[in-house]
């Protein structure tokens, strides 16, 4: 009854308190407290505590009783852009606000449970947060009519059992059942809106260029300097697996693969607009509206070596398939497109190795490094995703203050490279009126984890 309460805590706090994406794209790898001194690297095979439930379930065959683990990873990422917008309709202007820092902190709990059953058999919960994302810019800023804020929490339920075969071979399958809602606002010029729709309008009726632009400028006019907010929000369930397996190569090596398969939303929610000058509220209604979207499917493969009685090293090689993210298409009730925007992501590696040193029975420190790939390009990246190549340093140790019970901590800092965006009316159609962005972003990321795991 206990853990239960604790579960039911942690998942509410996912859900509130999930963002700020580390691993590429939106992906977060900070699935535990003990894996961040490493790099994570030999997630899929360490299977040092509960948290084995994410990263490969057939690690539990390693752990004796039962044993639960709460971590808590606050990450601090910073996204500041430099550059100019061009391309914006009449009535809208730029102005020389690049948006500020778009990070913010953000606290991703997680929390896992593992039973033995028998010696061959072991069951297991994890409740954990495997995407976030949370950016935000100043309202006034130059890419404001292309977003301003963008927030997606993930909440993910994740028995599992794993099955000890034999001394080689364990096995291990996760069930998903993962509840996802996301927000995204950007301003709305609404005298250029009019302009727009009035200026269509009299093309559409064969009247003469100029004289439709006269009419356009007319209607506009009066609502001229007149911005508001659109805000979209939806939310969805779905299901999905993972599968594990793990082999004893030697008392001192191991090696593990795990697999996470993709999950399909149809996020529905609505529309809304703010400060909606007097007499346009009809052409700007409340409506529902859907997002379709693919999360990619992802494999790993570790490596686990105990050197001697001081010294550990471990190594990981995780593929993320990201180019099922190819559109956002937001949809009207009645199928037409709200806005649709082209991502064309690609698929990416991340590559990582680590060490551990134990100094006695009670303390160990950590060291790893990694390199994980951005699915975005130049051509398509959106303020709203402002990714990068990653570069991982992070420390680490541990502290037992008895035989059933561990705190882990660790630091991380990732360096991101330059990202750019080079937007145009070729690449990015759904960009017209809205401006495009040139220029690039300085980013990077900070990591600050902590875990109690108890066994009993």
């Amino acid at each position: 009854m206990k853990f239960k309460k604790i579960s039911i805590t942690v998942a509410s706090a996912l859900l509130v308190l999930s963002g700020g994406a580390t691993a590429a794209g939106f992906a977060l790898i900070e699935q535990s407290g003990s894996g961040l001194g490493n790099a994570y690297a030999g997630g899929a095979a360490s299977a040092e505590d509960a948290s084995t439930i994410y990263y490969n379930p057939a690690g539990m065959s390693r752990l004796a009783g039962k044993q639960m683990a709460l971590a808590g990873n606050m990450i601090k990422p910073s996204a500041k852009f430099s550059g100019t917008v061009t391309g914006l309709a009449p009535f809208e202007t730029g102005g020389t606000d690049t948006g500020g820092d778009a990070g913010s902190w953000a606290l991703v709990p997680n929390a896992y449970f593992a039973m033995e059953l028998n010696p061959q058999t072991h069951i297991g919960l994890g409740i954990n947060a495997p995407f976030g994302l949370v950016t935000e810019y100043n309202t006034n800023w130059i890419g404001r009519f292309e977003a301003i804020k963008s927030k997606l929490e993930t909440i993910n339920l994740n028995p599992s059992v794993s099955y000890q075969f034999n001394d080689t071979v364990s096995l291990g399958i996760g069930l998903n059942y993962q509840h996802v809602k996301g927000e995204l606002s950007s301003s709305v010029n609404y005298p250029a809106a009019v302009y727009g729709a009035t200026l269509a309008g009299a093309l559409a009726k064969s009247v003469p260029l100029a004289t439709a632009q006269t009419a356009a400028m007319t209607a506009a006019t009066p609502f001229a300097n007149q911005e508001g907010i659109s805000t979209l929000t939806g939310s969805d369930n779905a299901w999905g697996y993972n599968l594990g397996a793990l082999f004893n190569v030697s008392p001192q090596t191991r090696l593990g693969i795990a697999y996470r398969s993709s999950i399909k939303y149809n996020l529905s929610g609505s529309v809304n607009f703010s400060n909606i000058p007097s007499g346009l509220a009809p052409s700007f209604p409340t409506q529902p509206v859907t997002l379709a979207i693919k999360l990619p499917d992802s494999f790993s493969a570790s490596a686990f070596h105990q050197l001697n009685d001081k010294w550990e090293v471990m190594a990981d090689a995780s593929w993320t398939g990201w180019s099922v993210f190819k559109q956002l298409d937001v949809l009207k009730a009645n199928g037409s497109a709200l806005s649709s925007t082209p991502e064309n992501w690609k698929d990416t590696w991340r590559i990582s190795t680590g060490a551990t040193y134990h100094y006695n029975s009670q303390w160990l420190s950590r060291i790893g490094i990694a390199y994980d790939q951005t699915p975005t390009s130049d051509t398509y990246r959106t303020p709203r995703i402002p990714d990068g190549d990653r570069t991982w340093l992070s420390i680490g140790g541990q502290y037992k203050p008895a035989k059933d019970s561990a705190l882990d901590f660790g630091y991380a800092h990732l360096f991101v490279s330059s990202s750019t965006l080079s937007q145009n009316a070729t690449a990015n159609p759904d960009l017209a009126g809205k401006g495009y962005l040139t220029g690039s972003y300085k980013n990077s990321v900070d990591i600050l984890s902590m875990q109690y795991s108890h066994s009993f």
